[in-house]
């Protein structure tokens, strides 16, 4: 069971100019939701444009900061910064060995600030080896960027120059073998490109694309979630206690509001290693906070500006929409059962269907049931009206209704062109999957939360939208195994990779986000989107099952 406030300290520099070192980590302590005690190290006269002077605090009284700190709160983490010279990285070394040894060791993440993001030293050259013989051994987690691990690496004539991934990833287990638990190297200063990432990626090694496309997002990068500079990527690399390698991907932000980025990422990992978070996910979560800092910020001073520490003042389950991620919901909801949306979009029946080798019996028996489907479909469209409480969303879930009924003539036209007449069409039974799915749409929207209906109707417009978009993709491959030309399924692959499908898949994302921002959920009720969105992606599933087997 986790605090409600867990006590964190960070021991570190101040910044006058409010951007990094113990300004920052309060800062990302307070919209964490912990509580933050600080040491002060070292006064710096410093603003966005650079660090003017420095005056070290005597050591004598850095220790007795720690003390009293100490000796009075619980601390459950401690995260070390700048701590600017041989003096005061004894006293900190030296204090904290006594209380581990005497009291119990308290997890310790070791940022290892050595030059400040304007090039100014900010650690005595003399005080490395002190860092590295007597903090690092004592230390959970060390937390350097590529100078400052060449450096580290340079004093203990290890290789240290860090040109590319491969080299980051060995860089990362040599600095392990210095003493700290574990090791994230962060990759903010190397150019990496999806290439690099394929080259050094193998069995042992996992890879956490975390605002990166993946398979079967095909709907997000076709409707406005851009991917650019795909050969400069933003890659930092955990080097875990047992050697194993994750490398959290991002795609890398052009902007001069990076001043502190650092701090931030190691404060905001203090305070998800205080709430019990395992390792890789609270790098993950904190570095997907730093980089919305980063991209949310607004520009500040007029050199390398702060980030925006307090985007998630208010705790968000859903991100806010940004450039890079205009579908935080979507994403977020797909992430979350990939497994199941990938069995959904790339089903059997699809892929029968796009060699076209699908039997015929068994697309005939799916296009019946998704006549009958469409009623269902068109009455949750309608108590979605009726939920509905200004004119707009109204109007909106009419359309589609009308759409739904304009659709199924069309759809009795095509099962015309299949030999299914009118009569056989209107009388055919349900099968257990579609009632199955029917009744839980119009449950859904019985209850009292229009937005549920709202992701619950998402899954079969965006899941179609994917499946038709992944088809033409995989058409246009080299020697693919689709059939396109000559396909006797062609003109349904068609209606759901051409241009009207997707225009109404782009509104329903619009819908979907707009709702999300407009009325951000509690905890319960976004469980209770996500139990919709899992449910109605395995009723899906369940409706290709049904079509292969002929169940009637």
């Amino acid at each position: 069971m986790t605090l409600e406030s867990p006590p964190v300290l960070t021991i570190a520099g101040s910044d006058s100019s409010g951007g990094a070192g113990i300004q920052a980590d309060l800062k990302t302590f307070t919209v964490h939701g912990c509580y933050g005690a600080s040491v002060t190290t070292a006064l710096t006269a410093q603003n966005t444009t650079g660090v003017q002077a420095v005056y070290g605090v005597p050591p004598d009284f850095v220790k007795q900061q720690i003390n009293s700190v100490l000796d009075d709160i619980d601390v459950k983490v401690i995260k070390t910064g700048m701590l600017f010279d041989t003096e005061n990285t004894k006293a900190v070394a030296q204090i904290l060995k006594e209380r581990f040894d005497a009291k119990g060791h308290i997890p310790l993440v070791c940022d290892p600030v050595c030059v400040s993001t304007s090039g100014h030293a900010l650690l005595h050259p003399d005080a490395v080896d002190t860092l590295i013989d007597e903090l690092f051994p004592i230390s959970d987690l060390l937390t350097p960027n590529k100078a400052e691990a060449e450096l580290l690496l340079k004093q203990r004539n290890f290789p240290s120059r860090i040109a590319n991934l491969q080299d980051m990833v060995n860089a990362a287990r040599r600095l392990r073998t210095l003493g700290p638990q574990a090791v994230l190297l962060k990759g903010g200063h190397c150019v990496v490109s999806l290439e690099d990432l394929a080259n050094v990626s193998s069995d042992d090694t996992q890879v956490i694309r975390d605002d990166l496309l993946d398979e079967n997002l095909n709907i997000l990068r076709i409707h406005g979630m851009k991917e650019q500079h795909l050969d400069s990527l933003v890659v930092d690399v955990l080097c875990a206690s047992d050697n194993h390698i994750t490398m959290f991907v991002r795609t890398r932000l052009q902007s001069t509001s990076t001043h502190g980025t650092g701090c931030t990422l190691s404060a905001a990992l203090v305070c998800q290693l205080a709430r019990g978070t395992p390792l890789s996910e609270a790098v993950r979560l904190a570095a997907a906070y730093t980089h919305i800092g980063i991209e949310t910020a607004i520009p500040i001073g007029s050199g390398f500006g702060p980030l925006n520490h307090i985007h998630s003042i208010t705790p968000r389950l859903v991100s806010p929409r940004t450039k890079t991620n205009p579908y935080p919901l979507t994403s977020s909801l797909i992430r979350s059962t990939r497994v199941i949306w990938k069995e959904y979009i790339q089903h059997e029946f699809v892929v029968l269907l796009g060699k076209g080798t699908l039997p015929k019996e068994n697309f005939i028996h799916f296009i019946k049931q998704d006549y009958l489907y469409l009623k269902y479909y068109a009455r949750a469209y309608a108590l979605l009206a009726a939920k509905s409480h200004a004119y707009a969303p109204i109007s909106a879930a009419i359309d589609v209704v009308f759409s739904i009924v304009q659709e199924s003539s069309m759809h009795m036209g095509y099962c015309a062109e299949w030999g299914i007449t009118e009569n056989e069409l209107i009388n055919t039974s349900e099968s257990p999957a579609l009632t199955a799915y029917g009744a839980f749409l119009i449950d859904t929207g019985m209850q009292g939360d229009s937005m549920k209906l709202v992701v619950a109707l998402a899954a079969c417009l965006l899941g179609y939208g994917e499946i038709g978009l992944w088809l033409k993709e995989e058409a246009r491959a080299p020697d693919s195994w689709v059939q396109w030309e000559g396909n006797p399924y062609l003109k349904w692959m068609e209606d759901y990779s051409g241009d009207v499908y997707q225009k109404a898949v782009k509104a329903g994302l619009e819908t979907l986000e707009n709702r999300a921002a407009a009325d951000a959920p509690s905890l319960v009720r976004f469980a209770d989107w996500q139990d919709a969105w899992e449910r109605c992606t395995r009723l899906e599933k369940g409706f290709w099952n049904m079509a292969m087997k002929l169940e009637a």
